[in-house]
């Protein structure tokens, strides 16, 4: 089965299997990854189809296998220092996405309709470098030997000090989780897109009160965590409206 993505793209589903597969070899040479790639063609074509959907069909929900295809390639996106800042909390229930909807103008159409709702959390004291999570995830999740825990620390703290200057105020420190986060929804999203799955990007929400209704469902613990962004994710009722974007040279400079 092939999905139409406009101007002539197609891209098809079995790029989801074709990957699954070739990720359950831990011995797949580079021959065989070569061989899986996608095109740059089908990955232009995702950025094509990919848009904010403002509305979904509510009658259209994603398996439970693309979805958690999705929130993998959230889980493998890059984080500085590799201390992934994130929790990904899918809200699927129905009186907690109404609650959030009485505090998101942003996603008043979509929190009603699309088929999985995303909320992106970030840590906040546990991103300083002599938090008891970064010493854990060094050496239990990182797996590094212990001259190279201290090494790494060194560093992490002359980045946060100095560097980047992210212990000033707990916001700096929290801003900065917050904008790693990005980077997993942009893949997140991506993925979708490349999977025939709409999605949509959600600020538009007033902060202190998102929180608040999320801290009162048991689901977040604002001493510890707070939300960086939101999505939506499922598929379009309406025709996707035509791509706008500013030419290659208004927004790349070289420098030769």
């Amino acid at each position: 089965m092939l999905f139409p993505l406009g101007a002539g793209f197609c891209i098809q589903t079995s790029l989801l299997s074709r990957y699954f597969n070739l990720v359950a070899c831990s011995t797949a040479t580079l021959n065989q990854w070569e061989d899986n790639m996608v095109t740059k063609e089908e990955i232009l074509a995702a950025f094509k189809f990919r848009h904010a959907c403002k509305q979904f069909d509510p009658e259209k929900k994603i398996s439970d296998q693309d979805f958690n295809f999705i929130l993998e390639t959230g889980r493998l996106s890059p984080s500085s220092f590799g201390f992934e800042p994130w929790r990904f909390l899918v809200i699927q229930n129905p009186a907690l996405r109404e609650k959030l909807r009485a505090v998101t103008w942003g996603a008043q159409g979509q929190l009603p309709t699309a088929s999985h709702f995303l909320a992106i959390l970030c840590r906040k004291g546990d991103m300083r470098f002599d938090s008891d999570y970064i010493g854990h995830f060094m050496r239990d999740v990182q797996k590094l030997p212990e001259e190279a825990v201290q090494k790494k620390s060194s560093f992490y703290r002359k980045f946060q000090e100095s560097d980047f200057r992210l212990l000033e105020t707990p916001r700096a420190l929290f801003d900065w989780g917050c904008k790693q986060a990005y980077i997993a929804l942009g893949n997140m999203m991506t993925a979708a897109a490349m999977i025939g799955i709409d999605s949509c990007p959600i600020e538009g929400f007033d902060l202190a009160e998102a929180e608040s209704v999320l801290a009162d469902a048991g689901v977040l613990n604002t001493a510890s965590d707070g939300l960086a962004v939101m999505a939506a994710f499922g598929y379009r009722i309406k025709p996707q409206p035509a791509k706008t974007r500013q030419a290659m040279d208004e927004v790349v400079i070289w420098v030769r």
